[in-house]
């Protein structure tokens, strides 16, 4: 047996031998954080994202046996890249350099396809309003997968684009800004030559368009849009209403149903329809508001479940219980926190064949409350059954939240079971559900 003194000797040795040959000693992984609080879920992984915390939207992909995260930043420019094949050690690729002073904050993706948003942004979000800004979307070839390659720059001629889906295929749906229209619309994109993108359709809001009668009230288009399995018809959420949308000619889609929620529901502008994502299975659509102002300043924020098997006469069926702080907390309840409570995010990339398709589990963000898990088994009556909260920052990376406490933002799920969820001051965090109705993952 080696003394402790001799036993330093070896290693050190040992990687001068490596550094000689051109080698080095394994990374160690990032350390998981401490201080987070869970129930029925566990964290098995972080990653730092290359000390970029803040990290945002992902999309996920897997290339010969191997796991592809990309991200969005909400304080860096730019989007970045991990490697998940090992959860319990995710490897940083790399930092693809964005537009500056601009929100790079969005991606979306399929096949070797990739769209990333650019949205001018504003000076409570770290932008500097004197200082070029950049907009539209960027679409990349992503087949070498840790080297995309740009393709083209679509502009709106406005402010940019939000929430995109591109599914596949022919169409990318696009929350995009144009002249003469206030808020964002639905902007169809064919980008079936993608050096080439051209709008092939677009719809808006009665009222939105420069000219028409104002209606009053939120109005705008959020994103992402969702197509149906037979391609004919999107269901999203366009405030002040859940919309569905028959695109059998994409250039010139119309309305099949609306069901309008605000008022009562909070009025702030497209965020009062965050995100509706279909159970087309089931005939359901999940839909929510997102939580804007800090301590609950605003109206009642929201999660439900809409019955969608007459799309032209939908109805509110459900609406999902708020989260509860767990005992001892120093406040009673999430609005006296800090920050922002309220539901943000789902599982919502669910067009990737690499990504857990919609059971019997909604996985929602719900900014300083974490991410809570909700069983829909019985659609009528959603129940909570897990969580996770993040500890509370040690500083902000960015100017906000105004209260230094935890603010989840998205989550995603891959088909092996990993839940993985970003926050405006920590990195990526991967945790397992160990609650009931876990689903059977489908990939190993």
């Amino acid at each position: 047996m080696q003394s402790g003194n001799n036993a330093f000797q070896h290693y050190a040795l040992l990687a001068a031998a490596l550094f000689a040959v051109g080698l080095s000693l394994p990374a160690a992984a990032d350390p998981i954080p401490a201080g987070w609080e869970a129930s029925n879920m566990e964290p098995v992984g972080y990653s730092s994202v290359g000390d970029r915390k803040g990290a945002f939207k992902m999309a996920i992909k897997k290339v010969n046996g191997r796991w592809y995260m990309y991200l969005g930043h909400l304080w860096h420019y730019g989007w970045s890249i991990l490697d998940v094949t090992d959860p319990r050690d995710p490897k940083f690729v790399k930092f693809i350099p964005g537009a500056d002073n601009t929100w790079n904050i969005q991606v979306t993706l399929h096949d070797n396809l990739m769209l990333t948003a650019l949205q001018k942004s504003v000076a409570a979000w770290g932008a500097d309003p004197n200082k070029p800004q950049d907009e539209g979307v960027l679409i990349w070839d992503i087949s070498d997968p840790i080297n995309p390659k740009k393709l083209a720059h679509w502009k709106t001629g406005a402010g940019g684009t939000h929430r995109n889906s591109y599914p596949g295929g022919r169409y990318a749906y696009l929350s995009a800004a144009q002249p003469g229209y206030s808020g964002n619309i639905l902007v169809i994109l064919d980008v079936s030559d993608p050096t080439q993108p051209k709008e092939a359709g677009r719809w808006h809001m009665p009222g939105q368009k420069q000219g028409e009668p104002k209606r009053g009230g939120p109005e705008g288009f959020h994103g992402p849009a969702n197509v149906s399995p037979d391609g004919k018809m999107i269901s999203m959420g366009y405030s002040p209403a859940v919309v569905n949308l028959d695109i059998s000619d994409v250039a010139s889609p119309k309305l099949v149903g609306r069901l309008d929620f605000s008022p009562p529901f909070a009025s702030v502008g497209s965020q009062s329809l965050h995100t509706v994502l279909p159970l087309w299975d089931r005939s359901l659509l999940y839909v929510n508001s997102e939580s804007s102002a800090e301590r609950c300043d605003e109206g009642l924020q929201f999660a439900g479940l809409i019955d969608n098997r007459n799309p032209a006469s939908m109805r509110l069926m459900s609406l999902f219980p708020l989260p509860v702080p767990p005992p001892g907390k120093r406040f009673r309840n999430f609005c006296e926190k800090g920050g922002r409570f309220g539901p943000h995010n789902v599982n919502q990339e669910v067009h990737l064949p690499d990504v857990e398709k919609p059971g019997n589990l909604i996985y929602l963000t719900y900014f300083n409350a974490g991410l809570r898990v909700y069983n829909i088994k019985d659609p009528v009556q959603p129940v909570e059954t897990g969580w996770f909260v993040p500890p509370d920052p040690e500083k902000n990376v960015g100017p906000l939240p105004k209260d230094l406490v935890t603010q989840t933002e998205d989550v995603l799920v891959d088909t092996r079971g990993y839940v993985y969820v970003t926050d405006k001051n920590w990195g990526v965090w991967i945790l397992r559900y160990r609650g009931p109705d876990q689903p059977a993952p489908t990939d190993r």
